[in-house]
């Protein structure tokens, strides 16, 4: 077995993190082909501190733990040998939504010739060169990484945001970019259940029921019902379609705007207020409207849900105009991403009251600080990002990754994905 001090220090950061050992650097080290001459190895602390310096020979019971150390990190997950030509290889960027990579590797563990790696984000500029197929998440991919990742062949999100990725340079380098479709997956039916429950949370006044219950007081708060209610759907994608399908039985009127209705129909929106008839769309949707509309439509609802995708049009804009048309005491969802609330704005309308309630399962900055001076007002419900992180969207979405990796790896066209580029 021959390593490289390259392969070495690469070896060392792996000792570090999936041990949680110090940062193992090598240091003056001798290295021959069979590491006879392997002459020390300094284990040391971030910080400096503490550095402990041991000197083996080939006889040394030391080196040889040393020695089967190597080779057994070697083989950890985190890392890939370039050596390795046969091996397609998958990168999990950053410790979160932890589902997506454990089903991912449930699935292909039957499949030695596909290799799927989690690493800290902090990792992927150093070692994302030894990849095929990079899976973000909540990693922000910009143009210094990219040009790193000479065998890439796809960057994909688990799920559709790719908000973080720049398109552009991945597109330069001859990588191509794409989204788990939701509507097939049942993200978007996850997303839109999770819109339900924290509208009823906010209607039902989830945060004061906990606090009757601490104080043992029965038949309080008095809450409210959907039934009779306006919602407005901002952004009628797949989650506001799914979305639409579940509110019907509550008896609720749907409003929705969207940029161009020519996916679900014909009709200019020049004609959204008369009446179209074009099949399941028009059965859910009561009043359609395109983006002008939005400052009418927030002053018709009781409930603004935001389904918006997040782009240099779209962040930012629920802000204080747009607070500010809604009815005094609506509420406000928001399932999409945490960039299309004006923090600040949200923040002065909930103080004033003129906003009824907020309900978010995305924020500014994730994980978001449990501390936020947002979170004391309790009309404010959060979940920590799992509109979609259902058993059922994870797998599906799971699968279609393990399924784009063994396309890769034989050479076939890719299915299952939106390609953006």
């Amino acid at each position: 077995m021959a390593f490289k001090p390259k392969s070495i220090w690469r070896l060392a950061k792996i000792v570090n993190f999936h041990l949680g050992l110090p940062n193992l650097v090598p240091n003056g080290c001798g290295f021959a082909s069979d590491l006879r001459f392997f002459t020390k190895w300094e284990c040391c602390s971030a910080a400096g501190a503490g550095v402990l310096a041991q000197t083996h020979d080939s006889q040394s019971t030391g080196f040889q733990e040393n020695l089967n150390l190597l080779s057994n990190i070697s083989k950890m997950e985190g890392m890939a040998r370039s050596s390795d030509k046969n091996i397609t290889r998958v990168l999990f960027c950053g410790p979160h939504f932890p589902a997506s990579h454990n089903y991912t590797k449930e699935y292909l563990q039957n499949y030695p010739s596909i290799q799927v790696d989690v690493i800290p984000i902090s990792d992927a500029p150093d070692v994302i060169a030894n990849y095929h197929l990079c899976v973000v998440k909540t990693m922000r991919l910009d143009s210094n990484v990219i040009s790193r990742a000479n065998q890439m062949k796809l960057i994909m999100q688990f799920g559709v945001g790719l908000e973080g990725v720049d398109i552009n340079a991945a597109t330069r380098c001859g990588i191509k970019v794409a989204r788990i479709p939701g509507d097939v997956t049942g993200n978007a039916a996850s997303c839109a259940e999770l819109t339900i429950y924290l509208m009823l949370g906010l209607l039902r006044k989830q945060n004061e029921m906990r606090m009757a219950i601490e104080q043992k007081k029965l038949g309080v708060p008095t809450g409210e019902t959907l039934l009779g209610k306006t919602v407005f759907i901002l952004g009628f994608g797949n989650i506001g379609v799914e979305l639409a399908k579940r509110l019907r039985p509550f008896g609720v009127k749907i409003i929705a705007t969207k940029r161009s209705w020519a996916s679900h129909s014909q009709v200019s929106c020049q004609s959204s207020a008369l009446a179209v008839k074009n099949g399941i769309i028009d059965d859910l949707v009561d009043e359609k409207g395109c983006h002008e509309d939005i400052f009418k439509f927030a002053s018709m609802a009781d409930v603004v849900v935001c389904c918006l995708s997040l782009n240099k049009q779209t962040a930012g804009i629920v802000n204080k105009s747009f607070l500010s048309s809604m009815k005094k005491g609506s509420l406000l969802v928001n399932i999409a991403r945490g960039g299309l609330l004006d923090y600040e704005a949200i923040a002065h309308y909930l103080e004033s009251g003129h906003l009824g309630g907020l309900g978010i399962d995305v924020a500014w900055t994730e994980p978001f600080d449990p501390n936020d001076p947002i979170l004391k007002f309790k009309n404010v419900l959060i979940t920590p990002h799992v509109g979609g992180v259902t058993e059922h969207s994870y797998r599906s979405m799971a699968k279609v990754v393990g399924d784009v990796a063994l396309q890769l790896h034989a050479g076939t066209p890719l299915t299952g994905l939106e390609f953006v580029n």
